[in-house]
């Protein structure tokens, strides 16, 4: 194990799999001579050259679309949107040719790419750059949703997303990125559709990923003093999301709080919380809470903040569900 930035973790990844298969190449917008606006992809133009490393004009439609077509070739693209807000521009190519390229084609053709970029709060710049998207893609079949939130589990993530035969919109959060964390030495992947219990406990399941998972175990140590046992899970993957792991923790401690920046109309919360009721009503001491980003456009500078669960709100909603 070595301690590593988050950047380090998902530039790794990259390497190794265009290392392991020659079809993988990056494209996307200065991903080359600069190493992307992240710097996720530094270092890859001069080991792999610009054919596989490809530096494109400001066009995700344009781009998304050529890379689909590599797909249909039999290559593997890595596609950077430099922020997933920007996700929207290709929103055709993705929602209605890449997700259903497999289907329409009886099973011929795939569309192995992952579509991977910045998204959520912390920059400060405002409402086209701070957005979480995974609710605007949760509904579409044949996607896959990857939102890591530890430097681990975004290079065994990644990882599997690139060797996944279909789309993954791989989602990575900016204010994580100067994050560090254990990372194994060796080769190793993480199952898509697999969460994670990050503590284990048996009176409160909390649901989190990425920003809200790093408040959540900030304030696990002063809930735990108040003699409040809390398990906390990392969804890792939002699509397809681990069913039986939400269940099985719902069972055990009969009171449920889901955490997410994403909004609260149509966030992927919703879902994860409708499982639970289908899957575990009679267990449920309390009914499941949702704590959300608000439902509103999302302002420049520090105000951006005052729209998301904080440490201070995702405490004050664990004492309230105890009481």
């Amino acid at each position: 194990m070595s301690e590593k930035l988050m950047i380090k973790a998902l530039n790794e990844a990259i390497d190794e799999e265009m290392k392991r298969d020659e079809n993988v190449f990056v494209i996307g917008e200065d991903v080359a001579r600069m190493g992307g606006s992240w710097q996720v992809t530094a270092g890859l133009l001069g080991k792999y050259g610009n054919e596989r490393v490809i530096d494109a004009p400001i066009s995700e439609q344009g781009y998304t679309s050529m890379s689909l077509g590599q797909c249909v070739m039999g290559r593997r693209p890595v596609i950077e949107i430099m922020f997933v807000d920007m996700m929207t521009f290709a929103y055709d190519s993705i929602v209605n040719q890449a997700a259903k390229m497999h289907t329409f084609t009886g099973g011929i053709l795939n569309a192995p790419m992952v579509i991977r970029g910045a998204q959520g709060v912390g920059g400060g710049i405002g409402c086209h750059h701070s957005q979480s998207i995974e609710g605007w893609f949760m509904n579409v079949p044949g996607l896959k949703i990857v939102s890591p939130s530890t430097p681990a589990d975004a290079k065994g993530l990644l990882k599997s997303a690139i060797r996944d035969n279909n789309p993954v919109l791989f989602c990575e959060h900016k204010a994580l990125y100067q994050t560090t964390g254990e990372v194994p030495d060796d080769d190793y992947i993480i199952p898509l559709g697999k969460g994670k219990i990050v503590k284990e406990g048996k009176d409160l399941t909390i649901i989190a990923s990425q920003l809200m998972l790093a408040f959540t175990m900030a304030v696990v140590p002063q809930l735990e003093k108040e003699g409040i046992s809390v398990e906390v899970i990392d969804p890792r993957t939002i699509k397809p999301f681990d069913k039986e792991l939400l269940c099985e923790s719902a069972k055990k401690t009969g009171r449920v709080m889901i955490v997410h920046e994403d909004c609260r109309t149509g966030g992927y919360g919703a879902e994860f919380a409708s499982t639970i009721y289908e899957e575990c009503m009679s267990y449920m001491k309390k009914p499941i809470v949702r704590l959300c980003g608000a439902d509103a456009v999302i302002p420049y500078g520090p105000a951006e903040w005052y729209l998301f669960p904080s440490k201070d709100s995702i405490l004050k909603a664990a004492q309230d569900i105890m009481k």
